[in-house]
């Protein structure tokens, strides 16, 4: 029982180093194959999906050259990569270690299904584990933090799955069920997109804190632990727990196609409850897929007595029930030996849960590039999650395949009475074996959910505003397009992005491309993450999605803020014009409208320039008022020549030309802040950096006398 709880443990290890490369891997084919936007979508996609595909000869190779072997050197190569991203600088180096470190990882897992029999506790337990962690750094994981945090935690952790690897594989049947592998890889998405996000969880709390109007406000601690800890204990105990038979077998599925369906909604009040319900029908499905193979194997009888002993006639019943009970023996004796020759690494056939894993991650791949490329492409995206909770929620209920462990062998009592299976607790003394699972479910998931609720205060940045007593004679503006976090190098780096910001000693920040959850980015809150170094709350405005868009970040606090969308006219990802009032003191206030224009193919972003030029002037009323952002159009062409029609003063001009993008070899002029007139701007700089693919504009405004009112 030790080395099967050993292997549990190794395997959600294994999960979580696994997560930790995809983590890596998905964000570096955007920033760094992609190139910044200039690779086709295409292309990115069908770079990333291959690797998947070929993971699909693994099965083959495993039979040729025997799963055991073949799982230690995966494992070992799974831990170096693992290892040398943290070293990684960046660039292409960082997208083939990752690379080579997803291959590695897919043939663990293939060779691991191979001879693991009950993968679910195991699969389950790693990715509750990963989510936590990645709760516990605030969403900036070790992967990327580098340091002595960052090396210390990595190697104990490929530690750790290094020495549970090295020890010998359990005697069980080698690969259960293959269902439960096939919805290892639909899981992985589900609850990285949805269910077991802590940036999504904070996203959905500071809705609910937000003024409105499907904005967001800085999120309180107590409400993101509350909502992302209940959802790892969901998870954790629908998973854990015996799965339930009749009628109730429905609840989890039908759980999981309604949290899809209130995730693809694209509310952000609704983001809570799709958590919620995501994590306890994907804990419930996986429940339900391993039910089969997680069936006890009677144990061997003694040995029948030779034909030419003679027999009483008397026990006549219990020698038919011996017969039968040796039968069922001899059936899991030839089980358990071929379970032993696969563990071993004897060539030979090591089933269909190989297969079976490898698809379900290649539908994790297909399911998460289709999902993200539509941002890109164009297409409606709502199908995705819910046709993939729709598939989870089918093969959860599907009956066990042939030959595999459907139900628990019954064992025929004196007098024909079946007993039940008798669990042997510590000690020899028998115990049941349903209340003994919840209890353990239940054990597992309050731990769980005792520890998220204690590591998930990071994810909160609620820092609050100081109102001045009189207005400030000047206000420092700072507008960036902050790549989702990620800098030229293709690395997630939210210190140096704040590095960059508070050296320009602003009062607002205006952020645009801002990322809350996407897991194609590696699943990060760079909006928290930022507002946290700052020591500045936020207000965002979702644009593509409830955690894709806008934010304004400022020292003063917010007396109101509305939203409104812009027409798309032929670009993929949505935009939106943000507008904040702030609360100078005295009666002073300060408009700040934030904005990220998304040109149509091959044309200028005049039709939404237009638009958040009216919207701007509307929602300032009188009020000194600053328009500013990644606006996507250069100094007087017809876009820009939109906020100078409608009265707008470009803030930068002294400094012009000032080159703003890409970053590393700035000759375009796309970002700019534009001001009301009677507010003069002076000192406008773009401070070089690589921390993002756009360098950041600054600018210090001085407000009119009659700002004071």
């Amino acid at each position: 029982m030790r080395y099967r709880h050993l292997h549990t443990v190794t395997l959600a290890l294994g999960i979580v180093v696994l997560i930790d490369v995809l983590r890596v891997f998905l964000p570096s084919v955007i920033t760094i194959f992609g190139q910044a936007a200039t690779t086709p979508a295409e292309l990115l996609g069908a770079f990333a999906l291959g690797w998947f595909v070929l993971a699909l000869a693994f099965p083959a190779l495993l039979r040729r050259l025997g799963a055991r072997p073949v799982t230690l050197v995966a494992a070992v190569a799974l831990a170096g990569l693992r290892l040398a991203l943290t070293a990684a600088p960046g660039g292409r180096a960082q997208l083939w270690l990752a690379t080579a470190g997803l291959v590695a990882g897919l043939l663990w897992l293939a060779g691991t299904a191979a001879g693991t029999d009950r993968p679910v506790p195991g699969l389950a337990l790693g990715l509750a584990l990963g989510a936590v962690v990645h709760a516990g750094l605030g969403t900036y994981d070790l992967v990327w933090r580098g340091g002595w945090v960052g090396w210390a935690g990595s190697v104990v952790l490929v530690g750790l799955f290094l020495a549970g690897t090295a020890r010998p594989t359990p005697p069980g049947q080698p690969g259960g069920d293959a269902r439960a592998w096939l919805l290892a890889g639909p899981a992985l998405l589900l609850t990285g997109m949805v269910a077991l996000s802590p940036a999504l969880a904070a996203t959905g709390s500071s809705y609910r804190r937000g003024p409105g109007d499907g904005l967001a406000r800085s999120a309180a601690a107590g409400d993101v632990s509350a909502l992302f800890s209940y959802a790892v204990a969901f998870f954790l105990f629908a998973a854990l727990a015996r799965a339930p038979r009749g009628y109730a077998r429905l609840l989890g599925p039908l759980a999981l196609v309604l949290g899809a369906v209130l995730f693809a909604a694209g509310e952000p009040g609704w983001l809570g409850p799709a958590v919620l319900l995501t994590a306890a029908g994907v804990g419930g499905c996986l429940s339900l897929a391993g039910a089969g193979a997680a069936a006890p194997i009677a144990p061997a009888a003694p040995p029948a007595a030779p034909a030419a002993a003679p027999a009483p006639a008397a026990p006549a019943a219990p020698v038919a029930s011996a017969t039968a009970v040796s039968a069922t023996a001899v059936s899991a004796t030839a089980v358990s030996a071929t379970a032993v020759s696969a563990s071993a690494g004897a060539p030979g056939r090591p089933g269909r849960s190989p297969l079976a894993v490898v698809l379900g991650m290649l539908l994790f791949a297909v399911a998460a590039v289709g999902y993200y490329a539509a941002y890109d492409l164009g297409y409606s995206n709502a199908a995705v999650p819910v046709v993939v909770a729709g598939l989870v929620a089918v093969v959860a209920l599907a009956p066990a395949a042939r030959g595999g462990p459907a139900a628990p062998p019954r064992v025929v009592a004196r007098g024909g009475t079946a007993a039940p299976p008798r669990v042997v607790a510590r000690g020899g003394t028998a115990a049941p074996p349903g209340p003994a699972s919840w209890a353990w479910a239940g054990g597992v998931a309050a731990v769980f959910g005792v520890v998220t609720l204690l590591t998930t205060n990071l994810l909160a940045a609620e820092v609050a505003p100081g109102r001045p007593g009189s207005p400030p004679a000047d206000v420092r503006v700072v507008a960036y397009n902050v790549r989702m976090g990620f800098g030229m190098d293709g690395r997630f780096d939210p210190d140096g992005l704040a590095r960059v910001v508070a050296a320009e000693r602003p009062d607002v920040v205006l952020l645009s491309e801002v990322d809350r959850g996407w897991l194609l980015n590696g699943g990060h809150d760079t909006l928290t993450l930022l507002a946290a170094r700052l020591r500045m709350p936020y207000v965002f405005a979702p644009a593509a999605d409830p955690v894709w868009g806008d934010a304004v970040l400022s020292r003063f606090p917010v007396e109101s803020a509305r939203s409104e969308r812009l027409a798309a006219l032929g670009a993929p990802t949505g935009a939106q014009a943000l507008g904040v009032t702030l609360d100078l003191g005295g009666d002073a206030g300060l408009a700040v409208v934030a904005t990220h224009l998304q040109p149509p193919p091959g044309r200028e972003p005049v039709a939404q320039a237009r638009a958040v030029a009216r919207f701007a002037l509307g929602y300032a009323d009188g009020r000194p008022l600053v328009v500013a952002g990644d606006l996507n159009t250069e100094p007087g062409a017809l876009a820009y020549a939109e906020f100078t029609r409608a009265g707008l003063v470009d803030a930068l001009a002294v400094a012009r030309p000032l080159f703003t993008s890409p970053a590393d070899d700035p000759h375009e002029q796309i970002d700019h802040v534009l001001v009301s007139p009677g507010v003069v701007a002076g000192g406008p700089v773009a401070p070089r950096s690589t921390a993002s693919d756009h360098l950041p504009v600054a600018v210090t405004l001085t407000l009119p006398p009659t700002a004071a009112g």
